[in-house]
């Protein structure tokens, strides 16, 4: 594969892409909490989301282009047409989950959000006529399971469930629904990676996110001003943690790990948004939920070390 910057010898690479998938899962399992506590519309605190990391991203790009100029970074033209297409399907998914987030319990959010690499499996397989050996879906299997566990684990049993409102029935939707355009993302990403450097890729993804969410913004008449500090702060967190960094390094492991493992790897976020709201939205979590926890890791374990890395 070819890249736009120096290719890092293989045993290095592949540690540093799964440290940097660490660190990804680190920060994104905070995007829950900071859209909680920001307590503004869904789209809202996407477009800040996208528009505080890309106020560093870009500039960064472009600072480096002026340093280093190369006649080849934005090469070929439709790499840079697959990176923004990539950045609207990223805006899609952060306006539906963040919008599922204030609709129903974050860790149900959660779980329903990362129905992703079942899409992810099966846009590899579809569009690039690449099917996963059988231990991605054996993982893949585990690793719903335990985040089932989790979700359902100490949940009384009755009609409500799950609080099965119809504001938690359409946040359970929308969750869903935002997994496709995530694995949408996830498999643009990976595409266009190969000739691609990190931070052209993200700059690029960027600028379309905030296009699109802007789009949406002023199309539902949403309010963009007026919301106290706490909410500020917490746009900030959302902003410069769960997406600057977190997807910085997301994007540098999708470019040398393939998506079906780093969307299965993404799953940790389940137990870690569940712990994480535990202790700062006070949802409890019980031993049973440890558990499932544990039987999502092994999932992970499963497609990481058996896949074939195509």
């Amino acid at each position: 594969m070819k890249y736009s910057h120096r290719v890092p010898e293989p045993n290095r690479s592949a540690t540093l892409a799964y440290l940097a998938l660490v660190a990804a899962i680190a920060g994104i399992a905070w995007s829950a909490i900071f859209v909680r506590w920001a307590g503004v519309p869904g789209t809202v605190s996407a477009f800040y989301r996208v528009l505080i990391a890309g106020v560093v991203l870009i500039p960064w790009r472009v600072m480096k282009l002026n340093a280093e100029p190369r006649l080849d970074v934005l090469r070929p033209p439709s790499s840079v047409l697959i990176a923004i297409l990539g950045g609207v399907f990223f805006a899609l998914d952060l306006a539906l989950w963040n919008t599922a987030v204030m609709r129903t319990q974050a860790a149900v959010a959660a779980l329903l959000g990362n129905n992703t690499p079942i899409f992810v499996g099966l846009m590899s397989w579809l569009v690039f006529h690449r099917r996963p050996r059988v231990s991605f879906w054996i993982g893949l299997a585990l690793a719903m399971t335990g985040s089932m566990v989790v979700i359902l684990a100490g949940v009384p049993a009755g009609p409500t469930s799950l609080g099965l409102t119809a504001g938690a029935k359409t946040g359970a939707v929308l969750a869903v629904t935002a997994s496709v355009f995530f694995a949408a993302y996830l498999v643009t990403t990976e595409r266009v990676r190969r000739t691609m450097d990190t931070l052209t890729f993200n700059a690029l993804a960027i600028s379309g996110s905030i296009a699109a969410l802007l789009v949406f913004t002023l199309t539902l008449r949403l309010p963009l001003s007026g919301f106290p500090p706490h909410a500020w702060l917490a746009l900030a967190g959302l902003g410069l943690i769960s997406q600057l960094a977190a997807y910085y390094a997301l994007v540098y492991a999708l470019g040398h790990l393939p998506a079906t493992v780093t969307s299965v790897g993404l799953l940790a976020q389940v137990p870690c948004t569940a712990v994480l709201a535990m202790l700062c939205l006070g949802e409890p979590l019980s031993g049973v939920q440890l558990a499932g926890g544990a039987v999502v890791l092994a999932g992970i374990f499963v497609v990481n070390v058996y896949s074939d890395g195509s």
